[in-house]
């Protein structure tokens, strides 16, 4: 069996040294952060085991299902009936079904026919081929016209993507809206999960996996190099000595990879530099009081710098309401260097402007995380960039979440690629 070395131990990471383990290879996992779990992993938020990140779980995340099971935690998932809302010309409607769709007055009827067809044919639609050359605007204002664009999905766009908005994979934003869509009790009512305890239960549960078939996980431990001689990797050099390795996962984002393993080559190390990036600052608020009835709230407004807000308590039962804000933008952005308290006010500004009746002595307790690789940007075409998974290095794998395109960043997919890869490593 081979000695292997994982790169990162967010959920892929841990899912693939828990595979490799399970096989008999000798798994190490290195993480730079001083705990494991990733975007995944959850701090004390006043007394609260929380993500940093929001997470939650869809009738079709059946990779997380299948994992669940086999760490002996199928029946840690929990479904509640939640609902969408679309915060509009200062007013909160109702939103994510046809009813609501039918009485939104935000556009024309036509457009509104016009919006409730794209979203049931992309429900059922199984391929996403023919959208992989259009971008997300071509194909809305295809099907929905230009009114669905500019009103609904536009505003959106512009505050996750930026300056890249208008040129964003249709397929992409396909498969965001069939995840949802199919995650339903019935035409009128949408379901959503979690894992009981929050994604700590399933992080906790991969790391006691990984020991228990004699892997090791070492935190606060950066990887500075991956080292190989004669085209095969060696090890891994950290600030605490060498890793020698048969095979290593990397699991780190993509801009990152052509400083960390310079032995690639250099067409090699410009596929990975052209995936561009944007951060993310995370804003969570603990708070005395509901902000709405529902879970995801959509915001479309010129003078509201974010594109929605996220009622974690309407999905997660919590002593208190807690909801997150998340600010997407590129590193180079000026909020994403303005201080917390500075974000943290702003935001709470734009909660009051949902409802009013929320005050300052509402809060209880606020955090604000930031991540700097949060969200690849898949543009059009966007397939042909990734690199292959195994590089010129031979037992040298890597991936980061760009590599689930045409799917979004989630566990679900991090769970299943982290299998096909540790399914890939060579027995020596």
């Amino acid at each position: 069996m081979a000695r292997v070395a994982v790169v990162g131990a967010g959920a892929m990471g841990l899912a693939a040294a828990y595979h490799a383990a399970k096989v008999g290879h000798s798994v190490v996992v290195l993480e730079a952060a001083p705990e494991p779990g990733g975007m995944a992993a959850h701090f004390n938020f006043e007394g609260l085991s929380i993500e940093r990140f929001y997470h939650f779980v869809c009738k079709a995340d059946a990779p997380t299902f299948a994992l669940l099971n086999e760490l002996g935690l199928g029946d840690r998932i929990r479904w509640r009936t939640t609902s969408m809302g679309f915060f509009i010309n200062d007013t909160l409607y109702e939103w994510g079904n046809p009813v609501a769709l039918i009485k939104f007055p935000g556009i024309s009827l036509l457009s509104r026919l016009r919006y409730g067809l794209l979203a049931f044919v992309s429900t059922r639609r199984e391929r996403w081929d023919a959208l992989e050359t259009q971008s997300a605007r071509e194909w809305i204002t295809r099907w929905g016209g230009s009114e669905v664009y500019d009103r609904l999905w536009k505003p959106l766009l512009d505050l996750k993507f930026h300056e890249y908005a208008d040129n964003i994979s249709a397929a992409w934003i396909w498969t965001r809206v069939k995840r949802v869509g199919r995650s339903r009790k019935s035409l009128f009512e949408e379901e959503l999960g979690y894992i009981d305890g929050g994604s700590q239960t399933l992080v906790d549960a991969l790391c006691a996996a990984i020991k228990s078939f004699g892997g090791h996980i070492r935190l606060s431990t950066p990887v500075e190099q991956i080292l190989s001689n004669e085209g095969r990797v060696t090890g891994v050099r950290t600030p605490q000595g060498i890793v020698p390795a048969d095979a290593v996962i990397s699991t780190m984002p993509t801009p990152l990879v052509s400083a960390v393993v310079p032995d690639l080559p250099e067409d090699w190390k410009a596929k990975y530099e052209t995936i561009k990036n944007i951060g993310v600052c995370c804003l969570l608020f603990k708070l005395k009081k509901s902000v709405t009835p529902h879970f995801w709230v959509n915001i479309a407004a010129p003078d509201i710098e974010i594109p929605g807000i996220i009622e974690f308590s309407n999905l997660r039962p919590i002593d208190h309401t807690v909801v997150f804000v998340p600010y997407y933008m590129p590193v180079t952005h000026p909020k994403f260097s303005w201080p917390a308290e500075q974000l943290l006010d702003e935001a709470f500004g734009y909660i009051q402007r949902i409802n009013p009746t929320i005050g300052r002595d509402d809060i209880i307790a606020t955090h604000v995380a930031r991540l700097r690789h949060a969200q690849p940007i898949c543009e059009p075409g966007f397939a042909a960039k990734i690199p292959q998974i195994q590089t010129p290095i031979k037992g040298l794998q890597i991936a980061d979440t760009c590599f689930y395109y045409p799917e979004d960043r989630g566990i679900s997919e991090s769970v299943r690629l982290a299998r096909e890869i540790a399914q890939r490593i060579e027995v020596t």
